[in-house]
């Protein structure tokens, strides 16, 4: 059988998800309209009824209903995608799709990667949910399409306004557990050529103790917050579909963290990262078939670690200048041509403990630059019932030379509302600055990873019903992995595959019903090992209602064990997970929430020694112009 499923209640499940009573997100967001337009699952504007993938859509509604403290939180809400966070919203998190590394998730903010350099992570704890507009998340293999960092999949944050004439303005506050308090607000309009959008938030927290008590470090205190950010766009269209724009991000996290290892009495470690981004792009329609984007843009995360015993900073500076055209052949077939030049500089103000003279050394990486020279093809087609897409690319790495990757998807669309379809792809990712050059916890001669992923599906998407099976193999050659101390090795291989449910059901326009079901089996071939910090089966559910001006809503999330290391030692529990939440509309513009998390109190950590909130609860009141 394709995944080995131990005992029947799994199976019972599965079963159970394929009956009318289910559906993969809430449903404020689930039922994509049919002519809602996507653009990460090819790189080109489709329509949703286009597009062949595994992808959901997160609009600005769903967003802010989702009554959850943080990004990777309302993340892991959906289908295929788990976090890990070390104690706190305020702490580094990493997502990851089916099974792969958090590392092999690309995160793109209005287009622009933002991993960084010497994790491959992205700074998902910098970004407020209340400056985030969209969602977009492209589950499975995408480095035909990206480059590196997207052999799980890609989320792509949009913090732009759809293009509207006159003005739109939104505030909200709340507060709530651990004297936790939101502010947020946004101006958003255009006239006469011109599009501009400002908006900015504020949040701090008391927060909790995020430590066990015998995690090295320890410090029995709140490890409470502070996230300052602000975003905005100007663009102004000269001639019909002839634009230039500049967009902006800065966001700021100053964090209580446990880092202290000599655990000083009365030390207050603090983590500080800083997220800045601007852009600049000319948009520009040469002729009827042709359609030209320019853009460069500058990147910088900066993350500071602050304590008694040390002080370092960690920084990664990308720019990147991205040349796309876009062709559209005739109504049902287009073709996309991209080249793309990436920079990448790190900076490392780091401290080596020295075994001779047990001192602490002064140290950087002991190389600090690379580029990457990407071109990229996409070819997305309709005849008749069958859809095509075809991606080929490649990348010149300055470090790892050339590496080709290439993805080939097919749907037919067996009735209007039935459809099948199948993929396979490959994917390259580059080893990172922390994995090759980190003082004393690096290993120069890693090899980058490559990977092969094949995938089917059957959707089917009626009136009031959608149902969703995915089946899908990821095999990861060359995995890195790290077990502390040593220093990280790439693996032969990995392989994952998995199985994944979705539904969903409106009874009518006020009631609807949702649930997934994933199983997923991330190993080492050679071992047999469970990959760390992937669970193999992963259930949600979760309902809707609205009474007049009331909005009722709550949804449950089961996750089975895990563990933090590859030997599969340090075992992190099963949970479950109930959410609660209540809406009143006191006028059309104005809205109350009352959102209640974890309402079991529950007791879960994503990273072995790290502890996950407890019960919590707040409130928000919310204004839209």
């Amino acid at each position: 059988m394709f995944i080995s499923l131990r005992s029947r209640r799994p199976l019972a499940a599965a079963l159970w998800l394929l009956t009318p009573l289910a559906c993969a997100q809430s449903p404020s967001n689930a039922a994509i309209a049919l002519d809602d337009v996507v653009v990460t699952a090819s790189r080109m504007p489709q329509l949703s009824s286009q597009v062949l993938g595994d992808i959901t859509v997160l609009d600005s509604a769903a967003l802010r209903q989702s009554g959850q403290n943080s990004l990777a939180e309302i993340l892991a809400r959906q289908h295929g995608i788990e976090f890990s966070t070390n104690g706190g919203p305020q702490t580094v998190t990493g997502a990851n799709i089916r099974g792969a590394g958090s590392g092999h998730t690309l995160v793109l903010v209005d287009g622009v990667p933002i991993n960084t350099a010497t994790n491959s992570l992205a700074s998902l704890h910098t970004l407020p949910v209340a400056m985030i507009e969209r969602i977009e998340i492209l589950r499975g293999s995408a480095s035909s399409l990206y480059g590196s960092n997207a052999i799980g999949g890609v989320i792509h944050i949009i913090t732009k306004p759809e293009a509207r004439t006159g003005t739109q303005a939104r505030a909200t506050v709340a507060y709530g557990s651990r004297a936790t308090a939101r502010a947020s607000a946004s101006v958003a309009g255009g006239e006469n050529g011109w599009r501009y959008h400002l908006a900015g938030s504020a949040e701090r927290s008391r927060g909790y103790d995020a430590t066990d008590t015998d995690t090295l470090g320890h410090n029995p205190d709140r490890d409470g917050f502070r996230n300052t950010s602000v975003s905005g766009s100007l663009d102004y269209e000269w001639r019909p579909e002839q634009s230039v724009g500049l967009q902006f991000l800065r966001s700021r996290v100053n964090g209580q963290i446990d880092y202290d290892y000599l655990r000083t009495p009365g030390a207050d470690d603090k983590g500080v990262t800083t997220l800045e981004s601007v852009s600049l792009a000319s948009r520009n329609k040469i002729n009827d078939v042709w359609h030209s984007t320019l853009r460069y843009t500058y990147n910088l995360d900066r993350s500071e670690t602050l304590s008694l015993s040390t002080n370092t900073v960690i920084s990664t500076r990308q720019n990147q200048l991205a040349w796309e055209n876009l062709l559209t052949l005739s109504e049902n077939h287009s073709l996309l041509l991209a080249y793309e030049h990436l920079n990448q500089r790190v900076y490392g103000d780091l401290e080596v403990f020295d075994p001779v003279t047990f001192q602490t050394l002064p140290a950087n990486y002991d190389a600090t630059r690379r580029h990457n020279n990407a071109y990229t093809s996409v070819y997305s087609g309709r005849f008749g019932h069958h859809h095509a897409q075809a991606s080929l690319r490649h990348d010149r790495d300055s470090q790892f030379g050339g590496a080709t990757t290439w993805g080939l998807s097919y749907g037919f669309d067996i009735t209007s509302e039935l459809r099948a379809r199948v993929a396979a792809n490959t994917g390259y990712q580059a080893p990172d600055f922390n994995e090759l050059y980190y003082p004393g916890m690096s290993n120069p001669n890693l090899r980058p990873e490559k990977s092969r992923n094949l995938e089917a599906a059957l959707e089917y998407t009626g009136e009031r019903l959608s149902l969703g099976a995915t089946v899908y193999q990821n095999k990861i050659r060359d995995m890195i992995t790290m077990t502390w101390p040593d220093p990280p090795l790439n693996i032969d291989n990995a392989t994952i595959r998995g199985l994944t449910l979705t539904g969903r059901y409106a009874f009518n326009a006020s009631t609807a019903v949702w649930a997934s079901a994933d199983f997923n089996n991330p190993r080492d071939d050679a071992t047999n090992a469970q990959l760390p910090r992937r669970a193999k089966r992963i259930f949600r559910l979760g309902a809707e209602h609205k009474i007049g001006k009331w909005q009722l809503g709550t949804d449950y999330m089961h996750v089975s064990r895990r563990y933090d290391d590859m030997a599969n030692t340090k075992a992190l529990g099963a949970y479950g997970l109930w959410n609660l939440s209540v809406g009143y509309e006191l006028t059309p513009r104005l809205t109350a929430r009352l959102h209640w998390n974890n309402i079991l109190d529950k007791r879960y950590a994503s990273v072995y020694g790290y502890r996950m909130p407890r019960t919590h609860v707040y409130a928000e009141l919310a204004w839209q112009l």
